[in-house]
This record gives C-alpha cells, sequence and structure tokens, in this order.
C-alpha cells in the first residue's frame, strides 16, 4: 500500500470514528471553502525546500507537506485541492502563517519554546545543531577561536539570535552581521567579509557541499545549540494541526520516510547532483520513532526521547 493511500485510509478512519456531522472550522474550513490550500517554503534552503533548474519547489520538507496535503484533501472529502506556493523569507515566515497569508509553512524553521507563544508547530520531521562554517585555512575550529572576528548569520534565524546572546555572555567581543538570506551570508564568508557563518549544521553541509571547492571549508564541531524543525502553523487550531501530525504519523509508520530522507540525504540532488551523504542522526531517527512536537532542546537528547 504506498502512501496516499495509508494517509487516505487514515483520514476516512478518523472520520468514521468521530462526529461526522461536525463541521470543519478554522483552517480546515478556510481551505474547504476556498479549495485552496496554502504552502510558505524557502527559496533556496538545499536540501529542505527550495527551487530546481525548473524554478519547481522541491525538497525535504515539500515531500512531507504535499502528503500532508493529500491528507487534507481525503479528510475534506474533496475531489480537488487547488495548492498555491508562496516564498517565504525568515525574517518574515511567522507574519505570514499569523496573517493567513499561508496556511502552512515547510521548511527549516526551528520549533523552540518562545515561537511557540505565538505559532505552533507540526511533530518533528529534523534535528540539525547550531554550528557555524569558516575557512579551513583560518584554523578556527571553536567559537573561543571567534574572538574579535566579525561572523555573519540570517536575519530572522535563531541562530542570529543565539550568536547574538553568546557573544554577550562570554564577552567574545564579536562583529554579528544580518545577512538577508542564507545565500548572501555564505557568500559574505566566500569573500571573507566575514570569518564564520553561524547557521544550523545542515544547511552549512548543503552550502558546503555545492560550493564551487568544497574543501576550502569546515563546519564546527562544537554544537551551540539543538534544532528541530517542524511544519509551522497557526496556534489554537488543533483539528488542522490533528490533520498534519497524523499525516507525518502514517508516513514514519509505514516506513515511508526512510525512503524520502534517503532521496534528498543520501542521494545526488538537483540541480548539480551533489550527494550530501549525510545519515539520519540518531536524534532524528528517536524522534521518529517516539513522536514529539517539543519545543525544548532538552527533548531531542536520545536519553530523553526514549523515556
Amino acid at each position: 500500500m504506498n502512501v496516499k493511500m495509508i494517509l487516505a485510509v487514515a483520514a476516512l478512519s478518523i472520520a468514521s470514528h468521530a462526529a461526522i456531522a461536525e463541521e470543519p472550522s478554522g483552517t480546515l474550513e478556510k481551505i474547504r471553502s476556498t479549495g485552496t490550500i496554502t504552502i510558505g517554503h524557502r527559496e533556496s534552503s538545499i536540501p529542505f525546500s527550495y527551487y530546481d533548474n525548473n524554478e519547481k519547489v522541491v525538497g525535504y520538507a515539500m515531500d512531507l507537506c504535499y502528503l500532508a496535503v493529500d491528507a487534507v484533501k481525503a479528510k475534506l472529502g474533496l475531489q480537488k485541492l487547488d495548492v498555491k506556493l508562496v516564498p517565504v523569507t525568515p525574517s518574515g515566515r511567522i507574519q505570514s502563517v499569523l496573517s493567513g497569508a499561508i496556511d502552512l509553512e515547510c521548511g527549516t524553521t526551528t520549533n523552540n519554546l518562545e515561537r511557540q507563544k505565538v505559532v505552533t508547530f507540526s511533530t518533528s520531521y529534523f534535528v540539525a545543531a547550531n554550528r557555524f562554517m569558516a575557512k579551513a585555512a583560518a584554523n578556527v575550529r571553536t567559537l573561543d577561536d571567534l574572538k574579535g572576528k566579525t561572523i555573519v548569520s540570517t536575519i530572522g534565524s535563531t541562530n542570529l539570535k543565539q550568536i547574538s546572546e553568546l557573544n554577550s555572555q562570554r564577552q567574545l567581543g564579536l562583529t554579528i552581521l544580518a545577512a538577508k538570506d542564507n545565500g548572501e551570508a555564505f557568500r559574505m564568508l566566500e569573500s571573507d567579509r566575514a570569518a564564520a557563518f553561524v547557521m544550523d549544521d545542515i544547511l552549512l553541509y548543503s552550502r558546503m557541499a555545492n560550493s564551487e571547492i568544497p574543501g576550502t571549508y569546515i563546519v564546527s564541531e562544537e554544537a551551540l545549540s539543538v534544532e528541530p524543525y517542524g511544519i509551522m502553523l497557526r496556534r489554537d487550531d488543533p483539528a488542522f494541526k490533528k490533520v498534519i501530525d497524523d499525516a507525518l504519523s502514517a508516513v514514519y509508520r509505514s516506513g515511508e520516510i526512510q525512503k524520502i530522507y534517503a532521496r534528498w540525504f543520501l542521494a545526488p540532488l538537483p540541480p548539480n547532483n551533489v550527494n550530501l551523504n549525510v545519515p539520519m542522526s540518531a536524534s532524528l531517527k528517536l524522534a521518529i520513532e517516539h513522536l514529539t512536537d517539543s519545543g525544548d532542546p532538552a527533548a531531542y537528547r536520545t536519553e530523553s526521547l526514549v523515556r
């Protein structure tokens, strides 16, 4: 049985045991009345959500979100559901959810306790760590090695916030630049306008792998934080969140997640056919096995997930 069939059966099962007469509300009603679901996506967050050579939005997060769309369609009993794609930026993505401009955001947004005060997240589909990338020749390996230097991160990111806090706490004397997106931040490192680029490690590995000379760069072994990713949704809409969570759960339980992961992390990627070759981490394996939407980094320690 393929994933779409699994999702359809799951949605029908839910409907048969729920009060069928109950009308959908919130986001589900909005989607049913308009016949459209709107996905917010990133433009260059390889391999999660980005444009390929044909200007098609692809990626690991997009694959999962399209399966969630199938579940919404089945839940509402729609013959047709149009999908509208809207690009979002790190600085504008939360507001796009809050304003209703998008129904769900599919990219690399960290689920944390601060953000949970205004939005909510699906169960986690990736677990990254905050690290930095530098040029190998600079001999920069730890955060202390960056004392007094200029570093860059992306505006609107948890990474920028955290490195600013660490700079103050540890009196590092950093000059911190805020780039508009990850592409600009990498170019600043590439051109020596910054000594390091602070970002989620998987995005740094992707930038390094797709650079002209990958061996020019290193990613720090030192992890500054844990960064769980989830589909970002509006708060106070448990019915919509349940459909999304159930869709992800079906993908995880069927084992299809292994194939989707391998496609984006263990195989050549469009547009440059670069293989990131990043095996699934122990934290992600356990987050998939023991479903969680926690925004607490401590919840993603392997010993916490198996409790």
